[in-house]
């Protein structure tokens, strides 16, 4: 399938334009050949004229001068055929270039006058004949048929040549009206590139909406764009005013309830009861950062991030170090130079991607944590490695998912995954769970390039 407009605006000009053209020379031929055929006929009959005007009649015969006035006559190679006929169909006068060649052609008297046609010989061969009939010649009665030919080859001949002249003259015309075709669509379509550059600033967030620097055609659409880009920012921005106000209203009341159980446990079944709501407030707390997170982290529609991973990855290791001061983990950061350390995502969503990721890293390393990224012309590919006890192939499906987790020893809900494949989802992005070189886990993200 043609994807590009202009391609397909030109295949469908010279369609139209080869089959304008077809039709057309159809018409211009038998114009030509009516017009060359014409043309003959003048002649031929130019070429009787200058016959009649040579004849004479003395003594009831017909006299020809030796030399007539057109020299053409008097020259045996000339062509020029002329034949005389008295009324019995006799020849009584021949030039001079037909002495080598007998036609076969019987002169009628149909009181006509005269008469343009052709006639073929038994071998083959076609004349144009013009035959008048002549009444009176000199002032004198008399009944003589004078006929001029030529051979229908040279009409042919003339025809082909012109034809060739017309397919030559059309091709070059036909590539000249392509050429010109491919020019006017390169500069009417030029508001589309422009419009097309103004729509890649506003993904790269360089703009916040189109101009009106366009053709009247296209102001409906970039209009249509702008508020919709206006919504969507409005949209967004509403939303995620209403889920923090969401979180502040819940998370007080579940601190009031987690105050609230620490005071109990004066007996042996009260502290049990206070673990246990302990246990469940914590869970509604992580369920509903689970649920927040993965409502307000998502891909907004047609503004394309590109993030810096670099001061994210220093930012979140050097608060990931403090928490595990204990375990003196030793991070190695293979990113490359800060041009092209991006990452195809909106930052609070790579913050919470690499959040989760690196505390679980941490959380399950022994004591390396390792973090590459590579890029490619049709992708960039984010991995985070660690030197723990790895997952197994079979349970790397399960840990995917909500509430699932292989590590019972340490604390936690098991949602820390199941945000990072959601928001790895939202940006058409790809998981992948390997073995490390470091001997634990290796979660690979991959990115089309937008």
């Amino acid at each position: 399938m043609i994807r590009s407009l202009r391609v397909r605006l030109m295949l469908a000009a010279a369609v139209l334009a080869v089959l304008f053209m077809l039709a057309l020379l159809p018409a211009l031929q038998k114009a030509f050949s009516l017009a060359l055929q014409e043309s003959i006929e003048q002649r031929l009959a130019s070429d009787v004229t200058t016959l009649i005007s040579s004849a004479r009649i003395e003594h009831g015969q017909l006299r020809m001068p030796a030399l007539l006035p057109d020299e053409r006559y008097n020259l045996p190679d000339s062509g020029l055929m002329g034949y005389i006929f008295d009324r019995q169909g006799h020849l009584v006068w021949r030039s001079r270039a037909t002495t080598a060649q007998n036609i076969e052609y019987q002169p009628r008297y149909d009181g006509r006058g005269n008469e343009f046609a052709r006639t073929r010989q038994s071998d083959g061969e076609e004349f144009f004949v013009y035959d008048v009939e002549i009444k009176l010649l000199g002032g004198k009665s008399a009944a003589y048929s004078i006929v001029a030919l030529q051979p229908v080859r040279e009409y042919h001949n003339t025809l082909d040549g012109l034809r060739e002249k017309l397919y030559l003259g059309f091709g070059a015309a036909l590539l000249a009206l392509l050429i010109l075709l491919w020019a006017g669509l390169t500069w009417g379509l030029r508001s589309l590139r422009h419009l097309s550059r103004e729509l890649d600033q506003v993904e790269a967030g360089a703009r916040e909406g189109l101009s009106r620097e366009h053709p009247s055609e296209l102001l409906r659409l970039t209009g249509s764009l702008n508020r919709l880009l206006h919504s969507e920012r409005e949209q967004r921005q509403r939303y995620r005013d209403s889920l923090d106000d969401l979180a502040h209203s819940l998370k007080t009341p579940l601190t009031v309830l987690q105050g609230v159980s620490e005071s109990l446990g004066q007996t042996p079944d009260e502290r049990e009861q206070a673990r246990v709501l302990q246990s469940q407030i914590e869970r509604m707390s992580q369920q509903i950062d689970y649920q927040l997170q993965r409502a307000s982290l998502r891909k907004s529609g047609l503004v394309r991030h590109q993030v810096d991973v670099r001061p994210l990855l220093d930012s979140l290791c050097s608060t990931l170090a403090k928490v595990y001061r204990d375990k003196h983990v030793q991070v190695s950061l293979d990113i490359p130079a800060q041009a092209q350390a991006q990452v195809p995502m909106e930052q609070g969503a790579l913050l919470e991607l690499l959040g989760n990721l690196l505390e679980n890293a941490y959380r399950l390393c022994l004591q390396q944590v390792r973090v590459s990224l590579r890029q490619s012309s049709g992708q960039v590919e984010l991995c985070v490695e660690d030197d723990g006890l790895g997952v197994p192939v079979e349970q790397r499906q399960r840990i995917l998912q909500r509430g699932e987790r292989l590590d019972a020893q340490h604390p936690g809900q098991g949602i820390g995954l199941a945000v990072v494949k959601d928001i790895i989802d939202s940006y058409d992005a790809e998981l992948r769970l390997d073995d490390s070189t470091l001997g634990g886990a290796a979660f690979r993200i991959v990115f089309p390039r937008g």
